[in-house]
């Protein structure tokens, strides 16, 4: 007399090999959404240095001298001066608040003025005639425009 084996269902091994697979599948995923959403704030990273670099210009363009730093941080003096550029263009993607720094740090714009030979300006006793703008980008090199660019 044969006894019929009547197993039903997956074994050990073929769980394990999918389990495998939905592994590698997920982190293909996250990595893949990762990159993606670090590649989309550094492009909004240099939008926005492009748009305070056009919005600095500007006022160059009427003022014959570039803004203080303390003018750029200061909300109220951009309202009178420069109206198109808002607090949300001077915060990084990744940052809490919308102030520059004269440095560049991750997570924070920088804006460093100079007067004509790279010292300090105010724009009372010396003029702000060169700047620096700078973005910390995630992965890559720092997105930097100036004067000259």
């Amino acid at each position: 007399m044969k006894i019929k084996n009547n197993r039903s269902g997956f074994t050990i091994v073929e769980l394990l090999i999918v389990i495998i697979v939905i592994g590698i599948l997920t982190g293909l995923i996250v990595t893949t959404f990762s990159d993606f959403k670090r590649k989309s704030r550094n492009t909004e990273r240099q939008n926005d240095i492009k748009y305070v670099q056009q919005a600095v210009e500007n006022y160059y363009a009427q003022n014959e001298k570039y803004p203080t730093f303390d003018n750029l941080n200061d909300s109220a003096w951009r309202v009178k001066n420069i109206k198109t550029l808002g607090s949300d263009e001077l915060q990084d993607p990744s940052a809490v608040d919308a102030k520059l720094s004269k440095t560049p740090v991750a997570n924070v714009y920088s804006y460093e003025p100079q007067a004509e030979d790279g010292g300090v300006c105010d724009n009372t006793t010396r003029d702000c005639m060169k700047y620096i703008l700078t973005a910390t980008q995630e992965g890559t090199e720092p997105f930097v425009k100036n004067n000259y660019n």
